[in-house]
C-alpha cells in the first residue's frame, strides 16, 4: 500500500534538542550511573540509544554500556507471519543483573515491542530496574506501559504510521506521520 506525507512533525534542530532533552532527563533521574546501561532496540532504537550515549558521554563525561536487542523470537504475533521471520543482531556484552537498564526505542504505539523486549532482557538476568526512553509516544497502547522518558507525544489515527527518519539509515533527520492512499 503507498503511503504519503500528511505532515512533517520535526526537522533536525527540533530532533537535536529532544534528544538532549531526553539524555538530560535521564541523568536527572539516574544520578548513580555506575550501574545504568543503554539497550537499544533493532532497528532504529540502536541508533537512537547511540545518539544518548554519546550525549551523556559529551555532557558529563560518562561512557554508558549499550547493548543491541533483537525482539523479533519474543513477538506475540510471530505464529501469524508468513514468511520465517528476518533475526537480527543481540549485542550485549556487559551483565543486565542488578543493573539499572534503559530500554530505548524510536517509537511507541501499542506496548508490545517493549513486553517483547522486556521478556528478552529477563532471559539474560534480573535487572535491578528497566526504565523506558522513546522518541516518539504516539499513543494507542494495547498494554499497561507507559515510558519515563518520551521525546514528544504524537497522538495518531491507528492508521497513520509515525517515520522517525536519521541520518544514519536513511540520510536525513526528520520525523514525519505517513497515512496510507486512497483510491
Amino acid at each position: 500500500m503507498e503511503e504519503k506525507i500528511k505532515a512533517k512533525v520535526m526537522d533536525e534542530k527540533k530532533m537535536k534538542r529532544t534528544f538532549s532533552r531526553i539524555a538530560m532527563e535521564i541523568l536527572e533521574k539516574n544520578r548513580n550511573t555506575d550501574k545504568l546501561a543503554l539497550i537499544g532496540i533493532q532497528t532504529k532504537g540502536v541508533y537512537v540509544a547511540k545518539r544518548i550515549k554519546n550525549l551523556i558521554k559529551e555532557i558529563e563525561g560518562i561512557d554508558l554500556h549499550l547493548g543491541i536487542l533483537d525482539i523479533t523470537l519474543f513477538r506475540d504475533d510471530l505464529h501469524k507471519q508468513e514468511q520465517p521471520p528476518l533475526i537480527k543482531k543481540t549485542e550485549i556484552n556487559f551483565s543486565v543483573e542488578d543493573n539499572d537498564i534503559i530500554l530505548i526505542d524510536d517509537v511507541i504505539f501499542t506496548g508490545r515491542t517493549i513486553r517483547a523486549a522486556m521478556d528478552s532482557i529477563f532471559e539474560l538476568g534480573r535487572p535491578a530496574s528497566i526504565q523506558l526512553a522513546v522518541f516518539i509516544d504516539r499513543g494507542h497502547r494495547e498494554l499497561p506501559i507507559c515510558p519515563d522518558f518520551r521525546g514528544k507525544y504524537l497522538p495518531t489515527s491507528r492508521r497513520e504510521r509515525v517515520n522517525v527518519m536519521l541520518k544514519e539509515i536513511d540520510k536525513k533527520n526528520q520525523v514525519l506521520i505517513m497515512e496510507p492512499e486512497r483510491f
